[in-house]
């Protein structure tokens, strides 16, 4: 009786037909056939052919275990994994993947070795799960050449090289990973792009990079549909195409990737490709912030800040600011010290400013870190703000050489205030000998930068 219902589960030879796919589950269920009560527990948690009652689903794979269903054992262990109909239990879940592995269930050694590395359950012993990987990677288990791939990468279980002193063997990862890419698994696929992408293991290669993105992305893995929008946007391994970039990250956006939800609002500010609209800008950054992105919080920030799409709130732009600075994004924290140094959104704090200031200052301010390369606005320089502290003693004590240090790395990146305080600095004599030469070259060079408040002052 219960293969009736696998023929209407299935679609085998019959029209699918859910309602009588769950009859004849529940007749030969309870007729004592635990194949049959499997099928009927997953109808109960997937809603098939019957209103979804997950306490019915965990009820009817314990009554197949009770019939030696082995696929039942597993099933219990997941059901106590994930809470499905009852209460979740770390270490019930341990000992029905164990009886199920024990049994031969190849799922059940799965799940099983994501116990042992991740110490769930049991006590984690990454050396066993890698035994467990590596079997079952050499019986053409996708999911376990994948982890197995993973352990290499990452040196997780296996042994250490003592020539290289490590134990990560990324051409045995990327053996691996192409096994169960070749086998079509999406993760796989994608963490070759990413290997390709940045020469993990491989030569870098774009158009294999863009390739297995490609692969990755159509199974719709949304780390690659993400991915793959950045190769069609900047040309990365192929031709540059906007339309589909914006169709990817729409996408991506959709099912919730906040990197994704964050780009989105960039190419509303900035209008690429389709009409500006600062509204759906700042739609895109609050949906991507209130997913924990420190950049899209930035970004919001901004916006308040700015009352750019949004009406102006500088004690919200403050808290996104200090929350996107939590995540260490630079560009965040920078303002953050702004906002505390003029008092927006929150109390002038001289101190808290000079710390953050510094903070952006020895990161290099390196805003690609930050922003990922899709949005740079900095029209200030850190290293200059640092040289004022020091140089009037804000929140620190005065140190005129230190000052002299932060203006000539403001000065050497091109920022014109600080060239001209350097030139000042040079032509005074204050913390260095007098050189009008470098006066007049660092004077030079402000007035070659446009600045209307240099010329000013140089009587230009």
């Amino acid at each position: 009786m219960d293969q009736y219902g696998l023929f209407y589960y299935y679609n085998i030879e019959v029209d699918e037909d859910s309602s009588k796919a769950f009859e004849l589950f529940l007749k030969a269920a309870n007729e004592g056939c635990s194949i049959a009560q499997v099928y009927l527990a997953r109808c109960y948690h997937d809603g098939y052919g019957i209103e979804s009652n997950k306490e019915l689903a965990f009820k009817w794979y314990q009554k197949s275990v009770e019939n030696k269903s082995i696929i039942g054992q597993f099933y219990l262990g997941h059901c106590y994994e994930f809470g499905i109909g009852i209460k979740e239990n770390a270490k019930e879940k341990v000992i029905w993947y164990q009886k199920a592995a024990c049994n031969g269930n190849m799922i059940a050694k799965l799940y099983l070795a994501d116990c042992y590395r991740l110490g769930k359950g049991i006590e984690k012993d990454e050396k066993r799960a890698f035994v467990y990987y590596e079997n079952l990677a050499k019986q053409e288990v996708s999911d376990a050449q994948h982890q197995l791939g993973n352990c290499f990468y990452n040196g997780i279980g296996t042994i250490v090289d003592l020539v290289l002193a490590s134990s990560k063997d990324l051409v045995k990862a990327i053996y691996w990973y192409n096994k169960a890419a070749e086998d079509g698994y999406e993760i796989a696929q994608y963490n070759l792009g990413i290997c390709y992408q940045l020469g993990i293991g491989v030569d870098i290669d774009e158009i294999k990079t863009f390739e297995y993105y490609k692969k990755s992305a159509e199974k719709e893995y949304v780390d690659a549909q993400f991915q793959l929008a950045y190769c069609y946007n900047k040309g990365f391994g192929t031709r540059i195409n906007k339309l589909k970039a914006f169709e990817l990250y729409r996408i991506s956006a959709g099912k919730g990737y906040s990197k994704a939800q964050n780009v989105l609002g960039v190419l509303y500010e900035k209008g690429e490709r389709i009409e500006k609209d600062l509204e759906r800008a700042v739609y895109w950054y609050n949906k991507s912030a209130e997913n924990g992105y420190g950049v899209a919080q930035y970004n919001l920030g901004r916006c308040y800040n700015l009352g750019m799409g949004v009406q102006k709130d500088e004690t919200k732009a403050f808290e996104l600011f200090k929350r996107s600075a939590e995540q260490e994004c630079l560009n965040a924290q920078f303002e953050l010290g702004f906002c505390y140094d003029e008092g927006i959104g929150t109390e002038i704090n001289k101190l808290k400013a000079f710390e953050l200031y510094k903070m952006a200052a020895d990161k290099e301010n390196n805003t690609a870190q930050c922003n990922l390369g899709y949005f740079y606005e900095n029209s200030e320089d850190v290293h200059y703000y640092l040289g004022n502290f020091y140089m009037l003693g804000m929140g620190v004590e005065k140190d005129e050489a230190i000052a002299f240090e932060y203006y000539k790395k403001s000065a050497e990146k091109g920022y014109s205030i600080a060239q001209y305080k350097l030139g000042y600095l040079y032509e005074c004599g204050i913390y260095t000998e007098i050189d009008l030469e470098k006066a007049t070259y660092w004077y030079n060079k402000a007035i070659e930068n446009e600045n209307d408040v240099i010329k000013y002052y140089l009587g230009i």
